[in-house]
């Protein structure tokens, strides 16, 4: 402010001005608290989020669906994958309004990451302190799991931004604000995490160990559980009818030893952090919060894994949020310690530290960017199918689900006959069709001279045993010689030539 005008204003508007750039400055600090990690978080993902034109079967399954018309999903929704019902509606919508694309498909996972990595900073900064919340938020991208799934086209990072804005709200009414309006948007983010993926509902049994741990009074513990109940009321009609498709997680493996591993590593990293918070029985604090987010879905899903194989770190990747703020609250300790004797040197600190984990993670960074860090590629197939093909041949799937290739880029398969189709997977509600029997598969290939079949990578491939699949590998091993082939990105395209001596 200029002399001249300092000296028209009254001292009351001094007096005002004051106050104002005294509120503002605060203001202006707890916007750039979880600004930056937010900038952070949503530049990592749109680092390499084409990951070289690469997308994967899991992302395929989004993409063509996302690609039927309403009427097409909901009838797919009554055989198979109702669980993601939710959000292949919105990607749908999404793919309608701007297209599909590696960009339309992968954008909502960064902008939702960015949605967390803002609540572990605002979470962090009202229960410790600035650096606490900068910390947490900035560490928050660097994780691991949480840069594989920043980029993924599945509902994974958007249930990870519900866990965090639910936790931001049950931190705002615990700590007395906003309580009956906090309570019903805590009910509502709860219940559209648990429409996204039914077992992100463990999530409150992780907000109830806060509630143990900060012994909550009596109006908290009504409201929370009313809130609670009524979430999981509007969700259990989609986990009843879940339950008839449950054959879709058959092929995850029963819990082992080391599938442990990783938990125990992140539990023990969680606990250390806790221990530098000090944690106290009825204090609301990072620990109180930030453990029991960590801790309770990882052993709540273990405990599930002894019922069901469920064991998948994606249906459990909301609790990188708690740890998240539990590193936070580590490298503000360390703050703290340092900052009486250098305090200059203090500041540098969290700099530093994100500067030695990103060189140290940058191997693993760049690997999650690169196509290989998917099982396999359909777009990369594709692009062979295309280069290879002769119109007025024949294309067989082994498995059938490999069929997705052709879902996703129909363009690519112009010309080629399906021959084992008997159904298409829009017609028939389903994600790979519904084929012919083995015998009209049979008599089908024996009507080619050229055949190009699309399977799995040797490296990745599992044993055939399915009927219509050994009857598609036997007859083209008795009467089809290869001529051409090509593997890729985990997936394989051979050329198969009718046999002279064939008949």
């Amino acid at each position: 402010m200029s002399i001249d005008r300092k000296l028209r204003l009254s001292p009351r508007h001094l007096e005002a001005e004051a106050t104002f750039a005294a509120e503002a400055a605060p203001l202006r600090r707890a916007v750039l608290i979880w600004l930056l990690p937010v900038l952070w978080t949503v530049s990592l993902g749109l680092w390499g989020l084409s990951r070289q034109d690469s997308v994967w079967r899991d992302e395929a399954a989004t993409w063509q669906v996302a690609e039927r018309s309403t009427a097409e999903i909901w009838h797919m929704l009554g055989n198979v994958d109702v669980v993601h019902g939710c959000y292949y509606l919105l990607m749908h919508v999404l793919f309608d309004c701007f297209g599909a694309g590696t960009t339309t498909l992968r954008l909502p996972s960064v902008l939702a990451m960015g949605v967390a990595a803002a609540c572990v900073a605002v979470i962090g900064h009202r229960l410790a302190g600035v650096w606490v919340g900068l910390a947490g938020g900035m560490a928050f991208g660097l994780l691991p799991a949480v840069q594989f799934y920043l980029q993924e086209g599945r509902p994974y990072a958007m249930v990870a931004a519900g866990a965090g804005i639910s936790t931001l709200l049950l931190v705002t009414a615990l700590r007395g604000r906003g309580r009956r309006l906090c309570w019903a948007a805590y009910g509502g983010t709860v219940c559209l995490m648990g429409l996204l993926n039914w077992l992100s509902l463990v999530i409150c049994a992780a907000h109830l160990g806060t509630l143990l741990w900060t012994r909550a009074g009596r109006e908290v513990w009504t409201r929370w559980m009313t809130a609670s109940a009524a979430a999981t009321a509007c969700v259990l009609p989609l986990i009843l009818f879940s339950r008839g498709q449950s054959a879709q997680v058959s092929w995850i493996p029963p819990l082992s030893w080391h599938m442990l591993i990783g938990p125990a590593v992140l539990l023990a990293i969680g606990g250390v952090g806790a221990l530098l918070d000090r944690p106290r029985a009825g204090r609301l604090s990072v620990a109180a919060v930030g453990l029991p987010l960590l801790a309770v879905p990882q052993i709540g899903l273990i405990a599930l894994s002894l019922i069901q194989p469920l064991f998948l770190d994606r249906y459990i990747l909301y609790s990188m949020l708690g740890l998240a703020l539990l590193i936070g609250t580590a490298v503000g300790s360390a703050i703290q310690a340092v900052r009486p004797r250098l305090p200059r040197a203090s500041k540098w600190i969290l700099p530093a530290v994100v500067a030695v984990a990103v060189v140290a993670l940058l191997p693993q960074t760049l690997a999650k960017r690169s196509p290989a860090s998917r099982v396999d590629d359909v777009l990369a197939v594709a692009s062979e199918v295309r280069r290879m093909k002769e119109t007025g041949s024949a294309v067989l799937f082994v498995p059938s689900a490999r069929r997705d290739t052709k879902s996703v880029s129909p363009n690519a398969f112009a010309g080629l006959r399906d021959i084992a189709l008997a159904e298409s997977p829009e017609r028939s509600g389903t994600l790979k069709g519904v084929e012919a029997s083995p015998d009209h598969i049979r008599a089908a290939m024996l009507a080619q001279q050229r055949i190009l079949l699309v399977t799995d990578a040797t490296r990745v491939a599992k044993p055939v045993t399915a009927e219509r699949d050994n009857m598609k590998t036997t007859v083209l091993k008795e009467y089809f010689t290869p001529v051409a082939g090509e593997q890729i990105r985990g997936r394989r395209v051979t050329v198969y030539q009718r046999l002279a001596t064939a008949h």
